[in-house]
C-alpha cells in the first residue's frame, strides 16, 4: 500500500512514487489531514467505550490532557491520552488505570510514533449510537 503507480497528467509515462502518510508507510506528499479510528477495549472508558468511532487529524503536535492514536514499539496502535512531553517522547496513559497497556508499561512514545489526535467522537443516531461530542481534557 505505500508504494504505488501513478500516472503522469501529461503523456503515457507512469511514474513511481511513495506516501508520507505514517500510518501506511507511505512517504509521498499526500498525507491525509482527517482519518477514523475505533476504540477497542475498556481502557478509555468512562470517556471513551468499545467500538466508538473517532474523528482525528493526522500531522498534529498533540499538547499534554489530548487523546491521540499512537504506535507502541511493538506495533500495537492504540487510543491513550497525552500527559506529558518527555525526553524520549509522550507518556501515555490509559483514563481506566485497571485496563489496558499504556507508558507505564512499554514506557514513552516517540513523536514520530504519535500518528493523530482525536478531534471528537463520533455518534450515529440512525444506529442508536450517541451524538457526536467534542472530548474533554
Amino acid at each position: 500500500m505505500g508504494r504505488d503507480l501513478e500516472r503522469a497528467s501529461e503523456g503515457d509515462e507512469a511514474r513511481e512514487h511513495t506516501c508520507s502518510s505514517r500510518i501506511d508507510g507511505c512517504t509521498c506528499d499526500t498525507t491525509p489531514v482527517l482519518g477514523l479510528a475505533r476504540v477497542r477495549g475498556r481502557s478509555m472508558e468512562p470517556g471513551l467505550h468499545d467500538g466508538d468511532l473517532l474523528l482525528v487529524r493526522y500531522a498534529v503536535t498533540p499538547v499534554p490532557g489530548r487523546v491521540v492514536v499512537a504506535r507502541f514499539a511493538d506495533g500495537t496502535v492504540a487510543v491513550k491520552r497525552a500527559v506529558e512531553r518527555r525526553d524520549r517522547g509522550w507518556w501515555l496513559l490509559s483514563d481506566n488505570a485497571a485496563e489496558g497497556v499504556d507508558s507505564r508499561h512499554r514506557g514513552a512514545v516517540p513523536e514520530a510514533d504519535v500518528l493523530a489526535v482525536v478531534v471528537l467522537r463520533l455518534g450515529l443516531p440512525w444506529l442508536g449510537w450517541p451524538r457526536v461530542r467534542r472530548l474533554r481534557r
